[in-house]
């Protein structure tokens, strides 16, 4: 315990992931006077043109998207109230399989110690209390989630920092929910094939392996206005249909698995801080 402020430092894949996986936690602590530190390992250059247009097709310019999404990354900053934005600024990977994956200076391309040692700086600089990132598979198998994963444990283990460090994670209840109101959404969406809705059930956790549940409904308004200055990303629309009131029930609580902790706070928690204040 000391005076210095507590500091929270979320490391995410693309403009928008930081709204979506943790933007209540983010306007939450805030709103505590905890520092926020957002960093952002990629430009997000393989998402959505102007207009929808897809990577690959005509009239896609990938610096252009990148400039425009850094400008909503921004605004989502302005609306969570994130003390500090760093951008590590790798070029996006794009999804598992496509061939920007082998793009020289892609992020998946970038090797682990050279992508860790640019975050352990940022470490050692911002001295964070807690850390969030992904799993192993990037909660979904995303390859610059798996990449920001990697850099961010080897970058701990680069300093001599102890902080508490979670994997965002979703409840699998949480999961069959969700599937039911996107099918609500979407009446005429098709059944998923047999393999992918296996795939899908296996994203998450059982409610039992999640340790820490962390209630942000009060700032599930700030959350969804961080995803609205996103509206540019297709994937975004669906969410923001749901309208703030039905996006708060389902959205209201952000969940973790604790992975490193030095505090000995008892599990399940409440409060990434929990055993810091």
């Amino acid at each position: 315990m000391t005076d210095r402020r507590l500091t929270l430092m979320a490391v995410h894949a693309h403009p928008d992931d930081e709204a979506t996986g943790t933007g209540g936690v983010l306007a939450r602590y805030a709103a505590e006077g905890i520092r926020t530190v957002l960093v952002t390992c990629t430009d997000g250059r393989c998402g959505d043109g102007p207009g929808g247009v897809k990577p690959g097709d005509p009239g896609h310019d990938p610096a252009t998207v990148a400039s425009m999404r850094r400008q909503e990354l921004e605004a989502s900053c302005d609306v969570l109230k994130i003390s500090d934005l760093e951008m590590l600024d790798y070029a996006d990977s794009g999804m598992m399989g496509w061939p920007s994956n082998d793009t020289p200076g892609s992020f998946w391309q970038t090797s682990v110690e050279e992508g860790a040692a640019r975050l352990a700086e940022l470490m050692r600089h911002y001295r964070p209390d807690v850390v969030v990132t992904y799993d192993e598979n990037g909660f979904y198998g995303h390859p610059d989630h798996i990449q920001a994963h990697r850099i961010t444990m080897a970058a701990l283990e680069m300093t001599a920092l102890t902080p508490k460090v979670y994997w965002t994670t979703m409840p699998r209840s949480a999961m069959q929910r969700f599937g039911e109101i996107l099918r609500e959404f979407h009446e005429d969406m098709p059944e998923p094939d047999p393999a992918e809705a296996a795939a899908m059930a296996e994203i998450g956790l059982p409610d039992d392996e999640i340790t820490t549940w962390v209630d942000t409904t009060a700032f599930s308004g700030q959350k969804f206005d961080a995803l609205a200055a996103h509206a540019s990303q297709g994937e975004n629309i669906f969410f923001l249909k749901m309208g703030k009131e039905r996006f708060g029930e389902l959205m209201g609580m952000e969940t973790f698995v604790r992975v490193k902790d030095s505090t000995g706070a008892a599990v399940p928690e409440n409060d990434l801080f929990a055993g810091l204040r």
